[in-house]
């Protein structure tokens, strides 16, 4: 009985339903939060039938990748290359939450979105998930050149896209992935890239803050399970750099840490932020230092809802607003791709 005492793993660091790491340095992902929510975390499967007008395929590999493809279109499509959320610590891109969402934005654009498999903090700490999504844009630059394609939905988006209208898209943390990757495509030129081109950034809701709290997270209520302040500081302190504080430039790009962002070469961008979400300020705050920094910036607030409610689709089916904002920022992002 003693033995198996000393044997038992012990909880060392916990984020309440989420995640729990153990002194030997294992981590439990389990949801141990409303049993009602879990139906937003069961995986989905791929089908090469069209559901509401896209199919659904994986593509192994490093990293690998999930593709919705529209079921027609009448020109070359543009490519959305996904990074999903999770504070670089949880989420995968098969699960429904996104899955829901972002099946709907392919056929609503219409675009190939490009889900990435994110290696997870802790046991990947970051960078590591910006090297999985810089990977795969380096993918889709040999897919563009014909260098790869043994894989059949490899051909079937080789046959479909147009590699010169590449966009990056992420939620939540993905959105500083957005920033991140497009900032290291910027440091190459058009000829290392060619024939792809990331022609615009679509960070929703990105996971920019500051080591001292905003008003926004001070004055707002966290009005979900889904995103609270022990969740933002408790996945940082797992998913930055170790020893490194939320003004890393990770997390907080427009910092004095940061590269200046007149020297960071970006494309356009359309940054799209919560009204009620509680890292509301530092969103805007990042906005204007990008405008001060002569980058192309457009901004979408959603009023009344809070962090990644598109994602959320119970609320998006049963809550008026949500319905209407989530329906507003497909609108918006179909519009900055047609404009780019």
């Amino acid at each position: 009985m003693v033995a198996k005492e000393m044997t038992r793993k012990r909880v060392v660091d916990e984020v309440s339903g989420w995640l729990r790491v153990f002194d030997d340095g294992t981590v439990d992902r389990t949801w141990t939060g409303p049993p009602e929510a879990l139906f937003l975390m069961n995986p989905v499967q791929p089908f090469d039938t069209p559901r509401d007008g896209v199919t659904l395929h994986d593509i192994p590999g490093y990293p690998s990748l999930r593709l919705y493809l529209p079921e027609s279109s009448s020109k070359p499509l543009s490519i959305l290359l996904h990074f999903h959320g999770g504070g670089f610590c949880i989420s995968h891109f098969s699960w429904f939450m996104y899955h829901q969402f972002y099946s709907r934005l392919a056929a609503a654009v219409p675009a190939a979105v490009v889900s990435v498999d994110l290696p997870l903090a802790p046991e990947h700490r970051m960078p590591s998930a910006a090297d999985a999504g810089f990977a795969a844009l380096l993918r889709l630059r040999r897919l563009a050149r014909g260098r790869d394609g043994s894989d059949p939905a490899e051909r079937l988006l080789r046959a479909a896209a147009d590699f010169s209208r590449v966009f990056l898209i992420g939620d939540s943390s993905g959105g500083n992935l957005v920033h991140l990757v497009a900032a290291w495509a910027g440091e190459e030129d058009s000829e290392f890239w060619s024939p792809l081109r990331v022609a615009g950034g679509i960070p929703l809701q990105p996971g920019f803050v500051r080591s001292t709290r905003s008003r926004s997270e001070l004055e707002l209520q966290a009005d979900s399970v889904f995103f609270t302040l022990d969740m933002l500081d408790k996945f940082l302190a797992l998913g930055l750099p170790q020893g490194a504080t939320k003004d890393h430039p990770f997390t907080c790009p427009m910092g004095d840490a940061a590269p200046p962002l007149e020297q960071v070469r970006l494309p356009p961008l359309l940054v799209a932020v919560a009204e009620r979400d509680l890292i509301h300020d530092t969103n805007l705050e990042y906005c204007e230092a990008m405008k001060e920094a002569g980058q192309e910036v457009e901004v979408l607030v959603s009023g009344g809802v809070s962090h990644s409610f598109y994602l959320n689709k119970f609320a998006v089916d049963n809550d008026p607003t949500t319905a209407t904002r989530t329906e507003e920022l497909i609108v918006a992002i179909k519009d900055f791709v047609g404009r780019h």
